[in-house]
């Protein structure tokens, strides 16, 4: 996993910052013309750092069409929360360097109807590779027995360059309902 999650990192932080906006505005408009995305209403979606897809395009779209969008908020390094943003939110970055709203309602990651979730690498059969904390498959091992995708879907977002052949997932590991990238 180490040697992915390596390999993940180095493929995006190799893209030129003219080519991962670029790319980043496909993935955008893939998502934001996805069914799951139109039916949604309670959308969680992170707010990008340094070389991930940059996914502001998704929130302001989600705002127009007036839907509720919540951003992770990360809690005692083993909690992830989502509080509501807008538009007008004061932003403050956590220990962690990552920004969050600094007021805002929670809601229950149960409610969330979507949850666009970062992506370091992942596989043909949605099995995703994140920073290696945790925060997502805690979070949601509610869907680890599921035998059918109801609430909510987790779409990874990520470029093509972090595509990798396979990934064995430990028993842990919440695999995703789709990833979208500049590919597919």
């Amino acid at each position: 996993m180490k040697d992915f999650r390596a390999q993940g990192l180095r493929a995006r932080r190799e893209l030129s910052d003219d080519v991962r906006a670029k790319l980043s505005a496909i993935i955008c408009q893939r998502v934001i013309r996805s069914r799951f995305f139109s039916s949604s209403r309670y959308l969680a979606c992170y707010l990008p750092m340094h070389d991930e897809v940059d996914t502001l395009e998704i929130i302001e779209r989600a705002w127009c069409a007036n839907k509720r969008i919540f951003v992770p908020v990360l809690r005692d390094k083993q909690k992830m929360l989502f509080r509501e943003i807008h538009a007008e939110s004061t932003l403050v970055q956590d220990s962690f360097g990552l920004w969050e709203p600094s007021t805002g309602e929670f809601i229950e990651p149960r409610k969330l109807d979507l949850v666009i979730t970062p992506t370091v690498a992942f596989d043909r059969q949605n099995n995703r590779i994140g920073m290696g904390s945790g925060y997502f498959d805690r979070c949601f091992a509610f869907l680890r027995h599921r035998k059918h995708w109801f609430h909510p879907k987790l779409v990874g977002v990520a470029f093509e360059c972090q595509k990798i052949d396979k990934i064995a997932p430990n028993p842990w590991d919440i695999r995703l309902y789709s990833v979208i990238s500049d590919a597919s």
